[in-house]
């Protein structure tokens, strides 16, 4: 029996059309959307554990809203090799929300990129329909998001950063944390917080606050 407050996390097998299979994470929710959480490329040697991805799965669950995280192929548990081939990496991107999206029952969910992620949930944009965008310390240049949309900047980035895309994204949608770096060692709770009033906000639209 699952009691209210609880976090439990589900192993999950995310297979991909040619044979592979990549190793998730799933908690369950009954709110909508759901969340599809991508960690930073294999080639910034980090994977689904990274200390964003594991914060958002917590924030997000505890708010009753499914979430999936995955590792990249090559990472973890996942088979294959590292790659750094935005086709393959796309490929993984596609069949992880696949199952997000069957997880919810076929309504698409909100993703979440990590840093360098973001370039591929770009090219994800162009084949599949998503709920809204959270971008955690982009690596893009800005840009306005076509769809629903939150930039997480650290404040010790700097204020070129905020700057430009503040110039970029709709008023509201830019969410700096206070005293934190990349590492989000400082004040990282606030990042989940500013992905869960996203997701109250996407649900309001869509009738499922």
């Amino acid at each position: 029996m699952v009691m209210k407050g609880q976090f439990l996390e589900r192993p999950t097998l995310i297979p991909l059309a040619n044979g592979l299979v990549l190793e998730g994470v799933s908690h369950r929710g009954e709110r909508h959307p759901g969340v599809l959480v991508l960690p930073p490329l294999p080639a910034d040697g980090s994977g689904m554990d990274h200390v964003v991805g594991a914060e958002l799965a917590y924030a997000v669950s505890h708010a009753g809203h499914q979430c999936l995280r995955f590792n990249f192929r090559g990472v973890g548990a996942s088979q294959g090799k590292p790659s750094s081939d935005d086709a393959e990496l796309l490929e993984d991107a596609v069949a992880a929300w696949e199952l997000a999206r069957d997880n919810a029952e076929g309504e698409a969910p909100l993703v979440v990129s990590i840093g360098t992620s973001d370039r591929i949930v770009k090219k994800l944009l162009a084949v599949v329909s998503v709920a809204g965008w959270a971008m955690i310390h982009p690596s893009l240049e800005a840009f306005s998001p076509p769809v629903p949309h939150l930039v997480v900047l650290p404040e010790l980035e700097g204020s070129a950063p905020r700057r430009d895309w503040a110039g970029k994204v709709d008023e509201g949608s830019l969410t700096v944390v206070l005293g934190a770096d990349r590492s989000y060692q400082r004040n990282l709770p606030q990042v989940g917080k500013a992905v869960v009033a996203l997701l109250r906000q996407v649900g309001a639209s869509t009738g499922n606050p």
